[in-house]
């Protein structure tokens, strides 16, 4: 009799690096100097197997304080449907080449763009700020196995 595979929730690497590309938000969880962990939804890109985001505020501070974070995607509405994937990550705040710089844009660009709200339509103070606070590229690089999973396919082969 042969011995029937039990289902698994479990998505391949390859599906996970897919999903951390396509996701478009993001989940950054950074420690405070109290070790109180802060999660916040970002927009990022995947490059080279690295995740990066180029933002400001007090993550890019708690970030310089302690490098230990982590970061997750996470999609669907039904228990069917949940999938996610969560990485424990090294992030720093690096100083990108001229290049680098250029293909973090570049990917921002082309994937944001339908989401972005034009500066022109955004009320003066928030121009004012965007203007006035310095952008900085936090750079996490993935450490250790990824914690991830798809309900999906628990029904995969069910006729």
């Amino acid at each position: 009799m042969a011995e029937q595979k039990k289902p698994t929730v479990r998505m391949s690497p390859e599906e996970c690096w897919e999903m951390l590309e396509t996701s478009v938000n993001g989940t950054l969880t950074t420690l405070r100097a109290n070790g109180q962990p802060i999660s916040l939804p970002v927009w990022y890109v995947l490059l080279d197997r690295k995740i990066y985001m180029v933002t400001r505020g007090k993550k890019v501070v708690r970030v310089r304080n302690d490098q230990r974070c982590s970061f997750l995607v996470e999609s669907g509405e039904q228990w069917a449907e949940l999938r996610a994937v969560h990485v424990e990550c090294v992030g720093r705040i690096i100083e990108p080449t001229e290049e680098l710089a250029q293909r973090i844009a570049q990917a921002l660009d082309e994937k944001y763009a339908p989401y972005r709200t034009a500066r022109e339509v955004m009320p003066k103070q928030t121009q004012d700020y965007y203007e006035k606070n310095l952008n900085a590229t936090i750079e996490l690089t993935p450490i250790g196995k990824m914690l991830n999973w798809d309900n999906a396919k628990l029904f995969s082969g069910i006729a």
